[in-house]
């Protein structure tokens, strides 16, 4: 799975479209292998963006869970305590 691509679900606030879309553009540019598409591909691939946020978007809200939602700062701040564990700094 691409480092980039975040744990969406279970936050208070929900995620945002933007930060849905963002997720969906990395996954297509992990998936197709490039980070810009020729000009060729450029209308498949974010045909591709749109459909797989749009899809994101409805897993969001139909998934449950009995988890208090998680705060946003709080899971950034673990994680940056994981990155100075793991690259010692």
């Amino acid at each position: 799975m691409c480092r980039n691509i975040r744990p969406l679900n279970n936050f208070e606030p929900p995620a945002t479209s933007d930060e849905v879309t963002a997720a969906a553009l990395q996954y297509v540019r992990k998936v197709a292998g490039t980070t810009k598409p020729s000009q060729a591909n450029e209308a498949a691939f974010y045909a591709a963006v749109k459909e797989i946020a749009h899809i994101t978007e409805h897993l969001l809200e139909d998934l449950v869970t009995t988890a208090p939602p998680k705060n946003r700062e709080v899971e950034a701040e673990k994680a940056k305590a994981r990155a100075r564990l793991r690259y010692g700094t």
